[in-house]
């Protein structure tokens, strides 16, 4: 699961909780149809709707005691904000098609990518509810704003991904941490994320280097780092370079258009399976399926700060 800005913070906030031996589950809001966010939240009973074939426990019931966290709150419709403020406000819900009110002890958390304050104004979202949730507020600036965090969550990332793919590694670039370093990330963690378990992936040799990186990155790297210092006689080299890495990128593209079935990417180039191969090792594509698998998630990444509130069910 691909955790966003919204889910690491508030995953700290349980984790240093006394609730931190309890469930923490998030849901987004944005992800669900508007007729099937009260299912979710407050679970259904047999036959409730029609595709209601067994009893479903909600969110609220499987947190226990533990921490809710509702990400993207600010596409909830009006009707499902009026059922989550009488939660908050008494601990009482009854699932879809049930007449037994069940009570929740958790702890809610919610996360918005926009100010609900305009929305409030806008009628898009109730006051009411606006001001029962606004207990503690964070503003969480997004990661280009966060320069200090990039190393540390880079190192997190290495070490975690390290492990769980069984790959070794020894050292890192320093060259690779400057290249991470002015990205702007408009993705956030998420993208970032990602970007250090494709590195991961493509390691072969014990050290990360730039070249691990999301092409995007790379590019972005150099360009920052030769504007306006190229030396005499460098200009070949550097579009040498820069034709390389377009390559490497159209490479990319038609063996992820082609489900990565190598014939029907050649023949999408116009060039042969022999010289794909060639290529896809000179430029270390050859387990480019996995690592893009693992990037694929990253073009649903938040790209505008979450602002989340906290505050316990009575």
């Amino acid at each position: 699961m691909k955790l966003g800005l919204a889910r690491h913070t508030s995953q700290l906030i349980h984790e240093l909780s006394p609730r931190h031996s309890e469930r923490f589950l998030p849901l987004a809001c944005g992800t669900l149809p508007p007729d099937l966010i009260e299912s979710e939240l407050f679970g259904h009973v047999r036959g409730a709707f029609t595709s209601a074939h067994v009893d479903k426990v909600g969110k609220f019931a499987a947190a226990g005691r533990g921490t809710l966290l509702l990400d993207e709150i600010d596409l909830l419709g009006l009707e499902q904000q009026a059922k989550l403020l009488r939660v908050i406000e008494t601990g009482e819900y009854e699932p879809v098609g049930s007449n037994t009110t069940q009570s929740s002890q958790a702890r809610l958390i919610v996360a918005s990518n926009q100010d609900l304050d305009p929305l409030v104004q806008q009628h898009r979202f109730r006051q009411d509810l606006y001001y029962r949730l606004n207990v503690l507020k964070f503003h969480l600036l997004p990661l280009r704003e966060r320069k200090m965090d990039l190393l540390p969550l880079t190192e997190h990332f290495v070490s975690t991904f390290a492990k769980v793919h069984g790959i070794a590694v020894e050292d890192i670039d320093p060259e690779f941490h400057r290249a991470i370093e002015s990205y702007s990330w408009p993705g956030n963690i998420r993208e970032l994320e990602n970007a250090i378990r494709r590195s991961i992936i493509l390691c072969r040799t014990g050290r990360l280097t730039p070249d691990g990186l999301p092409t995007r990155v790379v590019q972005n790297y150099r360009s920052s780092s030769t504007a306006g210092s190229t030396p005499p006689g460098d200009g070949i080299q550097g579009l040498n370079h820069y034709v390389a890495l377009t390559e490497r990128e159209v490479i990319e593209d038609a063996l992820r258009r082609n489900k990565f079935k190598r014939a029907a990417a050649a023949r999408s180039l116009g060039i042969s399976r022999v010289t794909l191969y060639n290529k896809m090792r000179k430029y270390g594509l050859s387990n480019q399926r996995a690592a893009s698998e693992t990037e694929s998630s990253n073009a649903s990444s938040p790209n505008t700060p979450v602002a989340p509130f906290a505050t316990p069910l009575p």
